[in-house]
């Protein structure tokens, strides 16, 4: 079977042949009646006959186009229907992002409401497994990765930086030595994070005090926990410092749960970055989420600068 010959030169000979005017179909695919002509006449020779004949200034189908034409204006009307209930379907199923947990559950999630709030129509699920997902062979819509930016074929956009600093509850500090510098820090439990985001660039306690010049302090000991979620919990209870990123723990900052106790950070070459594919990036619920969320990461850049 020869391949189909190209849609848009189909789509010009049904809007012409319907309209039996070069001009008003162009009018309606929003094109020259130069462009129509030009199209038409790469389908007759793709067919190798003649879809028109003039007579009296006015243009005639040529039986053969007569034949045609109900096929093609069902085809083209089937495919229509075809495009609208893909969108449809796409903007009533839920709409997926896949996020790690501590982003999803510390950034994310309490700025949710604000994009409910804009778009009340659009059901958004989120998936916080462990799992790389590959964008391109699966359900999700898009993600927010935390890694190098380098995602080849996808659409990437950078969101938030990260810093690593230490973090406590303030009662930590009730009736025990104040830490005035890192060398302090041995007085306490250390928390540590076994999550591995960054590789082998993985910044822990030992890198930390590495940066500072400390290299007497047994920075292995202390409590490890699987999840950057947990870190932060067992921070805030009170059971002892974690060394954990900005942007995990700046809501607990503002409202006062966690404290810096010591100003010294570590900046990465990691950060956050939305992604997905050309393909959904052209979908509506899609493109809605991606403008509210760099909307929402501008805000809270400006508010810190």
């Amino acid at each position: 079977m020869n391949p189909l010959p190209p849609l848009n030169a189909l789509r010009a000979f049904e809007a012409a042949a319907r309209h039996l005017s070069f001009t008003k179909a162009a009018e309606e695919l929003n094109v020259t009646p130069g462009a129509i002509s030009q199209q038409i006449k790469v389908l007759e020779s793709y067919l190798g006959l003649a879809l028109f004949k003039r007579k009296n200034r006015m243009i005639l189908l040529t039986e053969q186009a007569q034949v045609c034409l109900p096929y093609l204006s069902q085809g083209l009307n089937n495919f229509s229907e075809g495009m609208r209930a893909i969108e449809q379907f796409n903007q009533t199923k839920p709409l997926t992002i896949t996020v790690a947990e501590a982003f999803a559950s510390r950034w994310l999630m309490p700025r949710l409401r604000n994009f409910q709030a804009l778009h009340p129509d659009i059901d958004v699920r989120i998936d916080a497994s462990k799992k790389l997902i590959d964008l391109n062979n699966s359900d999700v819509d898009a993600g927010i990765r935390f890694g190098s930016g380098n995602y080849t074929g996808l659409v990437t956009d950078f969101l938030l930086p990260l810093e690593v600093y230490p973090v406590c509850s303030p009662s930590l500090l009730n009736n025990k030595p104040p830490i005035k510098t890192a060398a302090d820090l041995q007085h306490f439990t250390l928390i540590h994070g076994d999550y591995y985001y960054f590789g082998a660039s993985q910044p822990d306690w030992a890198m930390w005090f590495k940066t500072l010049g400390i290299n007497d302090i047994d920075s292995n000991r202390g409590l490890r926990y699987e999840s950057a979620e947990l870190v932060v919990k067992a921070a805030v209870e009170g059971q002892g410092i974690a060394l954990t990123g900005s942007v995990i723990v700046e809501n607990d900052l503002k409202a006062g749960r966690l404290i810096r106790p010591l100003d010294h950070t570590i900046p990465l070459d990691f950060a956050f970055y939305f992604v997905c594919t050309e393909a959904k990036a052209q979908q509506k619920n899609v493109a809605a989420f991606r403008q509210w969320l760099l909307e929402e990461v501008k805000t809270e850049l400006n508010a810190l600068s």
